[in-house]
């Protein structure tokens, strides 16, 4: 039978990247967007051409919707794994940020995933085993200023994978978090090559992640070979943070 792994933010940079490392180890895979419908067509385009015995589905929902969860649900069929790499950022004074984009990044980052896992949880519990994986960030271990709000709600991500990961260990469930440091892709274009080397310089290993780092990663934890591994989040940051 099809191993089926839902992709939440394949349009994205890391996302279609995840897309890429999986797929290379046989899984079929919905592609969750949002509105980067031309990149996630090409993407499966690409995926299909190259893996003809997969499958590789496009499902849309907006997750900054109350109902996004629900909409989404009603898209998947089998699932054996759950990948969230879609988000929402916003950077602003906690004073300065509205009520709206408070409750955009909840919906996005915690209401809609945990909603998500609810109503898709009989599906992951039908395989032995099955994984839901979080992208997190280094700020929901550390905060950030001018980031706040982001931060609570990471941190919040944070928490879920350790309560929920006991949860639903008896069900043959694996919940775990990946949390980036500083990944080189376009969001962080804004950035002048001098602001970028200052942190390079404040990182160990002495340059940026790049997205093959968390897209590896994510491949290794839903292989089978990190299964004795739950409720754990895993720092990908060059040792920026320990």
């Amino acid at each position: 039978m099809k191993k089926f792994a839902l992709v939440c933010g394949a349009s994205g940079a890391i996302g279609r990247a995840i897309c890429d490392e999986l797929a290379q180890d046989g899984w079929s895979l919905y592609l969750h967007f949002h509105c980067g419908i031309e990149r996630v067509q090409q993407l499966a385009l690409t995926l299909q051409q190259q893996y003809p015995t997969q499958e590789f589905i496009s499902v849309q929902a907006d997750f900054s919707k109350s109902d996004a969860a629900d909409e989404l649900a009603k898209q998947l069929f089998s699932v054996q794994a759950v990948i969230f790499a879609n988000g929402h950022a916003y950077t602003q004074l906690l004073e300065d940020t509205p009520i709206d984009e408070m409750e955009k990044l909840w919906r996005v980052h915690v209401q809609n995933p945990m909603r998500l896992i609810a109503t898709i949880s009989n599906k992951l519990r039908a395989n032995d085993t099955s994984y839901i994986l979080f992208i997190g960030s280094i700020w929901g271990a550390v905060g950030a200023a001018g980031e706040v709000v982001y931060s609570a709600v990471k941190g919040a991500q944070h928490a879920f994978v350790k309560a929920y990961a006991q949860e639903a260990a008896y069900n043959g469930v694996r919940v775990n978090a990946i949390a980036p440091g500083f990944i080189d892709t376009e969001m962080n274009n804004h950035l002048t090559e001098q602001e970028k080397q200052v942190l390079v310089n404040e990182i160990p290993l002495q340059r940026l992640g790049i997205v093959t780092d968390v897209a590896q990663m994510t491949r290794f934890y839903v292989s089978g070979a990190a299964d004795y591994v739950t409720g754990q989040i895993v720092h990908v940051n060059g040792g920026w943070y320990i």
